[in-house]
């Protein structure tokens, strides 16, 4: 009887133990899996971008995110150190002729930097047609194709927010980036992209999700207006491009209750999901990225709207969306 129960005990002690042990590993094996962290600042950012735009009328093109990913790989992801010069120095190199895989010092660190920033910047920049519909016939030009999340021309405030603290529902770090500014202020589409979900969150009040149409970005605008969150054209499944209206900015959330107004200021939450995985994403594994510096670049990027008295809503006067 003794032995059945030092058996029993042990098996009890070895199966608690191993469960210990899984969870340790499903843990560290979720922490090394997704080091994903997108921690490129402004100036790296605008630097990058300058010599992509500028080498689009010389004999090398050169592409910011190859760039980005190559001083990233070069300082082991360390921005702290970087200098313009480092960035300069390699759009030098790069149009004497020298390949990227000779400027780099680990290949692997290079394919690791550029899928992260890939998924992030790949598509924001590009020949666009933003033209208004004053001047519809103009020729197309390169740059970012990306938008400001906010019209133009409209007084707002942000810092870098990301990871602060928040405490509704339970306490947890703030994965997103707030531009405060004044209710109904029109919300912008960064990207172009299919309604993915659309309605009340008890967090983020009126919201609505945005997937990229290659699938790996989920913008997640939210805090929207209380009783006209949306533009009239919001459905779900909706195909909405860069540069389009989508919504009002307000304060709704922080309820159970639809349209309530329970957050302080006024504001327009956005955030930027990367989705490598769509099992993992579906089992809540979310990979939230530090939207600060990208949409600091993208404020030399916004749209105009005007008031259509037809449908009493705010358009934006890009001429392929206007007609």
């Amino acid at each position: 009887m003794k032995r059945r129960f030092r058996w029993c005990a042990a098996l009890s002690v070895l199966i608690i133990v191993t469960g210990i042990a899984l969870t340790a590993v499903r843990q560290h094996t979720v922490k090394v899996d997704r080091p994903i962290a997108f921690d490129v600042p402004y100036a790296a950012l605008q630097r990058a971008l300058e010599a992509d735009i500028a080498s689009q009328h010389q004999a090398v093109p050169i592409n910011w995110v190859d760039l980005l990913a190559c001083l990233a790989a070069n300082c082991h992801g360390d921005f702290s150190r970087y200098r313009d010069s480092d960035l300069d120095a390699l759009v030098s190199a790069l149009q004497a002729g020298s390949g990227l895989d000779r400027l780099t010092e680990s290949s692997s660190d290079f394919a690791y930097y550029r899928k992260i920033y890939g998924t992030v910047l790949d598509g924001l920049v590009g020949f666009k047609e933003d033209t208004t519909h004053d001047n519809s016939t103009a020729p197309s030009s390169y740059g970012l194709k990306a938008y400001f999340p906010l019209a133009a021309d409209v007084s707002y405030e942000h810092y870098d927010d990301f990871g602060d603290e928040r405490t509704y529902g339970y306490v947890r770090p703030h994965l997103g980036h707030d531009l405060l500014c004044a209710a109904g202020t029109p919300v912008i589409a960064i990207e172009e992209g299919l309604i993915e979900a659309i309605g009340w969150n008890r967090y983020g009040g009126w919201r609505i999700g945005i997937r990229s149409l290659d699938g790996q970005r989920y913008y997640y605008y939210a805090h929207l207006q209380q009783d006209h969150p949306y533009h009239v054209r919001c459905r779900q499944g909706t195909l909405i491009h860069a540069g389009e209206v989508i919504g009002y900015v307000g304060r709704t959330g922080y309820s159970d209750i639809e349209n309530v107004s329970n957050i302080s200021v006024p504001h327009l939450h956005i955030g930027l999901e990367l989705i490598f995985d769509e099992q993992e994403r579906a089992a809540g594994h979310e990979i939230w990225v530090d939207l600060y510096p990208l949409i600091t670049l993208l404020a030399q990027h916004q749209t105009e709207v005007h008031w259509n008295s037809t449908c009493h809503e705010f358009d934006s006067s890009l001429s392929f969306l206007s007609g």
